[in-house]
């Protein structure tokens, strides 16, 4: 996993036991899911629009937004962004379409 991921992912734990007060992470969390999940869809929001402009330099500074909102949701349920890079390692290599059929939803 990346460095970076990583340094992210433990400054992210230490945030969960942070005063909502002292960070914006410490405070999403006091906020609780629904406000990080709001968090995640504005900056999805920003993505796609982003995209849409064909600005890349906005593009990717709207992709960092969204991973890091992710990775603040991953955190608050208990996953770390080596689960999601497992999920991937497991579907390299296999049809979209064969892993779609796959899924038990």
């Amino acid at each position: 996993m990346s460095d970076v991921l990583n340094r992210l992912a433990a400054v992210l734990e230490e945030r969960k036991s942070a005063e909502a007060d002292s960070s914006y992470v410490a405070s999403l969390y006091a906020k609780g899911l629904d406000a990080i999940l709001k968090k995640i869809g504005e900056e999805a929001t920003e993505t796609v629009m982003a995209a849409k402009d064909g600005a890349k330099d906005k593009i990717v500074y709207e992709t960092a937004d969204l991973w890091f909102h992710s990775m603040v949701l991953l955190a608050q349920q208990g996953l770390s962004p080596q689960d999601v890079l497992e999920e991937l390692d497991r579907r390299f290599g296999l049809s979209g379409h064969d892993e779609k059929a796959s899924r038990k939803d």
